[in-house]
């Protein structure tokens, strides 16, 4: 009898520490899965990543050229080599707001059937402004000049200024007449008008 209360007494302290270890392993259970829930609810947070601020964009600049090509005139064959090429001497045009370009230069020449040159001229826009608006002088590039035929006594070439974007479709046409003593002419290309321009339509010989 003496001894019974003592038994009872250890019999519940040993309930007792049975009962702690469950609230312990709950505790350290639920402490171990925190950083997982809260790695899975950072998971779920879109971060938008920051917009690159809008630089300026360079000065746009066209790819040089070189062509050759052989043409029956007069009975004979002569070359024409056209050459252009950005020229950061020339002023620079300003195709978009805020955005200027290279203007180009275009050297022509042309040589003879036993390679001596028969013409031999550099071009810019410079030469052609009486046949443009002001938004192309403005704005617009010396896009290229090309050989288009041979025609009695003269070398007819297609010549034009304009955007110097490729997909743009913003160019006046003119013609340019190389005859066989050498002068040359030129006229607006009315046929292939693209953009508003002055009514000065009369050849321009130089």
């Amino acid at each position: 009898m003496f001894l019974e209360p003592f038994v009872v007494h250890l019999i519940n302290l040993k309930v007792f520490v049975e009962d702690m270890k469950k609230y312990i392993f709950l505790a350290i259970a639920a402490l171990t899965l925190l950083p997982s829930c809260k790695e899975q609810k950072e998971n779920n947070v879109i971060i938008a990543p920051k917009q690159a601020e809008n630089k300026p964009a360079g000065t746009i600049v066209m790819q040089d050229l070189n062509s050759s090509n052989e043409v029956q005139w007069m009975g004979k064959t002569y070359r024409i080599l056209v050459e252009r090429k950005a020229d950061k001497s020339l002023p620079q045009p300003e195709p978009e707001p805020g955005r200027k370009a290279y203007d180009n230069s275009i050297s022509l020449r042309i040589v003879r059937p036993d390679g001596s040159t028969f013409f031999n001229k550099t071009f810019k826009k410079q030469d052609f402004t009486s046949y443009l608006d002001e938004k192309t002088i403005r704005s617009g590039v010396l896009l290229g000049v090309v050989l288009d035929r041979a025609e009695g006594d003269n070398l007819i070439f297609a010549v034009s200024v304009g955007s110097p974007d490729a997909l743009s479709d913003e160019f006046i046409p003119m013609i340019l007449t190389v005859n066989r003593m050498g002068n040359i002419s030129i006229k607006r290309d009315n046929t292939m008008d693209t953009a508003a321009t002055p009514g000065d339509e009369e050849d321009d010989g130089v």
